[in-house]
């Protein structure tokens, strides 16, 4: 007997797909930024697309909200049993109108775990909200998929907490620095910033202008340890480009 392909039951279970198919497009994929369950680019181009077991009015009013930020909003839900182009058909039509995109997940291995029901309608309007930039900035500065789309509850590891991290690896590999300093070991442009405001505790103020790795600090480095080994494997080449340049 075949097995039977599940819905998922929690809207984590549809970013695993729905990240795999962007990815095969050539896209760069981030769960949870700036309240969007995905948001992914490629050549300048951003797709939005929300995570939800079901297909709701508040969920139709979500997508319409990301509109602000770009055309390619698409929803996503468990694929139902029969999804065939009769039983979708009214779906589409409203999801036309509104000009939103339709996806429908799978949990079965293989290419149909993800398939688009209908693409989103370009207004061919150029987007250029300071909300859409801030996402963009916000999607280059992480370095990679800490975090995944359709969490709730969940600690989000944004841009700031990672530059936060690099300045805590840094620390605790040459101990107390000044920013100046930190900089100069490859800490980024915010590190004045981040360590004056201190918004985690990661960091104690030993004497004027110098910061040390306070024990917050030590411990947020144990918490993350594939992000701290991926931004530690930053932090080497960028010490190798300075010493070859």
């Amino acid at each position: 007997m075949s097995a039977k392909r599940r819905a998922p039951m929690h809207e984590t279970d549809l970013y695993g797909p729905v990240r795999d198919h962007l990815l095969a497009q050539g896209f760069t994929v981030r769960a949870e930024v700036q309240d969007c369950d995905i948001a992914a680019y490629k050549d300048g181009e951003l797709l939005v697309v929300e995570l939800k077991r079901h297909l709701s009015v508040d969920l139709l009013v979500q997508a319409i909200d990301r509109q602000s930020l770009t055309d390619r909003v698409y929803v996503a839900v468990p694929a139902p049993r029969r999804a065939g182009p009769r039983q979708t058909a009214g779906v589409r039509r409203l999801l036309q109108r509104l000009g939103l995109g339709l996806l429908f997940v799978g949990t079965g291995p293989g290419r149909d775990a993800v398939r688009v029901v209908c693409r989103p309608a370009s207004s061919g309007v150029r987007r250029g909200s300071k909300a859409r930039l801030a996402m963009l900035e916000e999607m280059i500065g992480r370095s990679g998929g800490q975090n995944v789309g359709g969490s709730t509850g969940r600690e989000i590891v944004t841009a700031y907490r990672e530059e936060a991290l690099l300045i805590a690896i840094c620390l605790h590999r040459y101990g107390p620095s000044s920013p100046q300093a930190l900089r100069g070991l490859g800490a980024g442009p915010k590190t004045t910033s981040i360590l004056y405001r201190n918004v985690y505790g990661w960091f104690d103020h030993t004497r004027r202008g110098s910061y040390g790795l306070s024990a917050a600090g030590r411990a947020a480095l144990a918490r993350y340890p594939d992000l701290v080994a991926r931004l530690s494997q930053l932090l080497d080449e960028r010490d190798a480009t300075r010493r070859f340049t």
